[in-house]
């Protein structure tokens, strides 16, 4: 059942078209893949999908509900998550403190019962702190470096705490933004791990961009391929990686628009 409808997408800066008339559906529960030589019009996509762009035409359709006009807030409340290509998270904050501000869209206590600290607060965060620290961070296997902080750490572990921040956020669906860019092999294979294992356990949709093309034809259900901002093709791996026009974007002969 589609969890995601994206209709006749169009967005523009200027005079500079990004994305033209860019439809596609994701499945519940599946692995969609976003595929294209750089400048194609991915990150645009997954911009326009979390609210971080507004899109001149087209409707962006998440759970039976039209999300077009929300704000990123909002978007991320009703359970869409996102991770980035660049490490977005607070450095001088220790790891569990950056997870936990992932959890805090779907906090529920008004002003005076957090400022008290009972009641529902109290509750809330206790289950908070079982979800995170007893389910998250053993599932990503950083339990020990949860009170470091996050300037101190690698690359790859940095990584590793943005995506358990985007797991406190509950989601429905994962946007994944180059997950493994910048890895070494071994970062490379843990992330795969964990990125099928989120997909099966949680039965959690992921939506992920990745210039790795062999991870992406090993994990994905379904890929779209982009091209100057146009969708050229869309199927299985074996499908597109045959496809007469993802041989020639990737060859690099220029397509036009229409």
């Amino acid at each position: 059942m589609a969890i995601l409808k994206v209709n006749n997408l169009h967005l523009s800066f200027g005079g500079l078209q990004v994305l033209h008339d860019v439809s596609f559906t994701v499945n519940s529960g599946e692995i969609y893949a976003i595929i294209g030589p750089n400048g194609a019009g991915k990150t645009s996509i997954l911009n326009c999908l979390g609210g971080f762009y507004h899109q001149q035409k087209g409707s962006i359709n998440f759970a039976g509900s039209d999300i077009s006009h929300l704000t990123p807030d909002r978007r991320a409340a009703l359970g869409l998550a996102r991770t980035f290509q660049n490490i977005a998270l607070f450095r001088g904050m220790t790891v569990l403190d950056n997870i936990k501000l992932g959890s805090h869209a779907h906090l529920k206590t008004g002003l005076l019962g957090a400022a008290l600290y009972w009641g529902r607060a109290h509750r809330e965060e206790m289950a908070l702190r079982e979800e995170i620290e007893n389910k998250i961070i053993d599932f990503l296997e950083i339990e020990h470096i949860r009170k470091q902080p996050v300037a101190t750490l690698a690359y790859g572990l940095q990584k590793r705490v943005e995506l358990a921040r985007a797991l406190a956020m509950q989601p429905k669906i994962l946007l994944m933004d180059e997950p493994v860019a910048g890895m070494n092999a071994e970062e490379t294979e843990d992330m795969v791990r964990f990125i099928l294992d989120i997909q099966e356990e949680r039965d959690l949709t992921i939506i992920i961009i990745e210039h790795d093309m062999r991870m992406i034809m090993d994990i994905s259900d379904r890929i779209m391929v982009l091209n100057f901002g146009q969708k050229i093709a869309e199927g299985n791996p074996q499908e597109v990686q045959q496809h007469p026009e993802v041989l020639k974007a990737y060859l690099g002969e220029k397509r036009g628009h229409n």
